[in-house]
């Protein structure tokens, strides 16, 4: 299965979902496509979608999909590496009013610099990307949480 993630922005993502759309009717995705589709009204007879759910079952769905498709939210992309799943993120672009800054740009960067995710900056690539995804190897998630729980309990007890 497929899990396509567009987040709770309340603003459309309708670039995702057209490029998968047309990757099912092109015959380039065979396996079952699930969408959490928050303020994006579009639809696709192949694709089974729903608006928004609580935090358990996305993870739910995260653990059981083969591939994510996702926009660059921090958490999001997190939960997924750190479930061992292969990504691949679109960040959203305030030139097509997805967003109200590039911000998702600069995250998508830094996950695929660090070879967790495979970036997709533009959709009309998406055949490409699932094409590379099927032979791509996520480095293991390693969170940093500890080290800086340590630096701020450092500066605290230097007070």
């Amino acid at each position: 299965m497929i899990l396509v993630l567009l987040g709770t922005q309340d603003k459309p993502f309708e670039r995702i979902l057209k490029a998968v759309a047309k990757e099912i009717d092109n015959g380039n995705i065979k396996d079952k496509v699930i969408a959490q589709t928050g303020s994006t009204l579009l639809q696709h007879k192949k694709i089974t979608s729903f608006d928004f759910t609580t935090k358990e079952e996305i993870e739910d769905l995260i653990k059981k999909a083969k591939i994510v498709i996702t926009h660059a939210g921090v958490g999001t992309i997190i939960e997924c590496i750190k479930n061992g799943k292969k990504v691949i993120v679109v960040p959203r672009l305030k030139k097509y009013g997805e967003h109200t800054n590039d911000h998702q740009l600069q995250i998508t960067k830094e996950f695929a610099m660090k070879n967790y995710v495979l970036p997709l900056y533009d959709t009309k690539n998406l055949s490409k990307v699932l094409e590379k995804i099927k032979s791509f190897k996520p480095e293991k998630y390693e969170s940093n949480s500890e080290n800086f729980k340590n630096r701020i309990k450092g500066y605290i007890d230097n007070l």
